[in-house]
């Protein structure tokens, strides 16, 4: 069988035949309040090939806020309330995740495959806030507002407003690995990915980070059931979610920014401070891709970036800035 295109050739821990699947709820202890950290001690110990179903929350704050913007007491999950009420360790970010979740065999230097196998929506709300100093355009917004959307699952539509209907594609704004270190801002994405507010990663969609720390320590939250391209006001439709992620261990495999595969697309990133600089970073690893894994010259690949490669802006609020370079699989005929 044919691995995925992304990692030809690279030697991997993957025992499917004793692969194990586990179930990892949101609880006060099993979440991360606001961080990333290689020194974190992990919920969870799986191994290469095994699947790990993990619940998380909405970043629409405490049950007393939902409820007052008109969301009944019994649609808000009941893992909520425990998390807000016993979690003392926060910050410095805000995101509540998941994790983290230590595999076994991944060491500094590998790089972990995560396949993203199932996205459920767990609560029929999503919320939508901006609020002062924040977003985009925060001198034309000196003020915050808050917003309840309706959800129907079984058709896959947010409420936005009469008349205004959004298809939802639920999604984990954030995905990610332990730093090196110590604790770092859930905020911004790097190359720990993180944050990132990539629309494109749903289900189907297969993520590779570089591991920093022994474990990996992969955490998700961040909850989105829809959202745009540059999430300008700094929240998307945040809801509750329930990923299925099958964790797969590649040893000794370079990579420098995380990078993911759709059935579709194969997508580089990059994410700096500066949009220009995250732009060069996402287009730098879309031309070492197409050099190391496609096998095509400098020259070409620089010239095929501009003739089929889309450079788009994943989010433009989060400290670091992101942006994606998403690169059709369908014009590679062999």
């Amino acid at each position: 069988m044919r691995l995925p295109v992304l990692l030809l050739s690279v030697l991997t821990f993957h025992a499917a035949a004793t692969a194990a699947e586990y179930d990892l709820p949101a609880r006060p202890d099993t979440v991360a309040w606001g961080y990333y950290s290689g020194q974190s001690k992990p919920v969870l110990t799986v191994h290469s090939g095994d699947t790990v179903r993990m619940q998380s929350l909405s970043t629409c704050g405490t049950p007393e806020r939902m409820i007052a913007a008109g969301v009944k007491p019994e649609d808000i999950p009941a893992y909520t309330a425990p998390i807000y009420d016993q979690v003392k360790d926060k910050g410095p970010g805000g995101h509540i995740l998941t994790g983290p979740v230590a595999i076994a065999e991944a060491e500094p230097g590998d790089v972990l495959e995560v396949q993203i196998l199932k996205v459920d929506l767990d609560a029929n709300f999503a919320c939508n806030a901006f609020s002062v100093g924040k977003g985009f355009l925060p001198m034309e917004y000196p003020y915050s507002r808050f917003k309840i959307v309706p959800l129907d699952r079984q058709k896959m539509i947010g409420h936005f407003a009469p008349g205004i209907e959004i298809p939802l594609r639920p999604f984990f704004g954030s995905m990610g690995l332990a730093p090196a270190g110590g604790k770092i801002d859930s905020a911004p994405p790097f190359v720990h990915a993180g944050n990132m507010d990539n629309k494109h990663l749903v289900a189907g969609t297969t993520l590779y980070i570089p591991v920093a720390a022994k474990g990996a320590l992969f955490q998700a939250g961040d909850g989105h059931a829809a959202q745009g391209n540059g999430e300008v006001d700094i929240t998307a439709l945040e809801t509750y979610l329930s990923g299925s992620f099958r964790f797969i261990v590649h040893k000794n495999k370079r990579l420098l920014w995380p990078r993911a595969e759709t059935p579709t697309h194969i997508i580089t990133m990059g994410f700096s401070p500066d949009l220009k600089t995250a732009t060069e970073h996402a287009l730098r690893d879309m031309i070492d891709y197409l050099v190391t894994e496609r096998k095509l010259n400098r020259d070409d690949a620089y010239m095929l970036s501009s003739v089929a490669v889309d450079m788009e802006i994943t989010q433009l609020v989060d400290g670091n800035v992101g942006v994606h370079a998403m690169l059709p699989k369908q014009i590679f005929k062999r």
